[in-house]
């Protein structure tokens, strides 16, 4: 698979986070719990799969929502990488968006929005049809401020790929991505039935579809060159430890999208995604911006995708 250079637009948010790690999740009664640790640092979906991308020798840009605040000044600084530029959208109010994250030893997860800012209409320099000229994919995140993106994207050919983290099937916020993309990914952990996701998907017009597992890998459906589905159980790549989780899902998505830029076969591409993946499991920061594309193919050997 030869490394060729390609340019990703990605859209979505990235935000100054504050992620505390707890045992387990508190519960939802009045008491005291003791923090194993806490950091300050970035987070965003998009600003993970940007940092993952760029890693892997991807040219990105980044658009997103910024404020004029000491957050953006930070999130700013910890997105510059090489590959990687920022295209910052103005916010209303000024605010840059803030979470805090309680992080508990399972992966489990809860997320406070301190601050979540709209976007000033028209406020961007760049308009999304410039920032799409030349564009090989479209990353197209869950935020009000994407979905101007989602039908420019079509109107231009390009591909377009939406990560719906824990989408059940069912709300409705999720349904104009997902009709309006080639490739879908989402989380396994509201979803009583994978499979019949990943079918509905497919009805939508998407051409690859995956639903992410954890630690149990991935399952994932492709359209054939004969337009029937080829369906894939992925497995997990191994890791030594796992030292955190944020973001892992971000990498995967990154390292499906490298691979298939690249040219790599369906089942290849999966493995290096799961790969890429776990590398974002084993080392700290939001996502894999330490990976490789060397360590993501040593580490994809490992992987076994089966047909089913």
């Amino acid at each position: 698979m030869p490394d060729v250079p390609h340019r990703v637009l990605v859209t979505g948010p990235a935000s100054w986070n504050l992620t505390v790690r707890v045992a387990v999740l508190p519960e939802p009664r009045p008491h005291t719990v003791a923090a194993d640790g806490w950091a300050h640092g970035l987070g965003g979906t998009s600003a993970g799969k940007g940092l993952t991308l760029a890693a892997l020798g991807v040219d990105v840009t980044l658009r997103t929502v910024l404020g004029e605040d000491d957050a953006a000044a930070r999130i700013r600084a910890a997105l510059e990488r090489p590959h990687l530029e920022v295209v910052a959208v103005p916010a209303a109010g000024r605010a840059s968006e803030r979470h805090v994250n309680l992080v508990a030893d399972d992966g489990s997860r809860l997320s406070v929005y301190l601050t979540l800012p709209d976007a000033v209409p028209s406020g961007a320099a760049r308009p999304v049809a410039e920032l799409l000229r030349g564009a090989d994919a479209a990353v197209v995140d869950l935020a009000e401020h994407s979905r101007p993106v989602l039908d420019a994207a079509r109107a231009a050919g390009v591909p377009v790929w939406c990560d719906v983290h824990d989408d059940d099937g069912e709300g409705p916020y999720a349904r104009a991505f997902t009709a309006a993309a080639d490739v879908v990914l989402a989380s396994h952990v509201r979803l009583a039935d994978p499979a019949a996701y990943l079918r509905a998907r497919l009805a939508e017009g998407a051409r690859l579809a995956v639903v992410t597992r954890g630690a149990a890998g991935a399952l994932a459906v492709a359209v054939g060159d004969d337009g029937a589905p080829r369906w894939y159980d992925v497995g997990a790549a191994p890791v030594h430890a796992a030292v955190q989780a944020e973001g892992a899902g971000d990498a995967f998505a990154a390292g499906l999208l490298w691979a298939t830029l690249a040219g790599a076969p369906v089942p290849e591409s999966l493995a290096l995604a799961s790969a890429t993946g776990a590398i974002a499991v084993a080392g700290p920061g939001l996502g894999a911006p330490d990976a490789t594309p060397r360590t993501v193919r040593r580490l994809a050997e490992r992987v076994v995708v089966t047909p089913r």
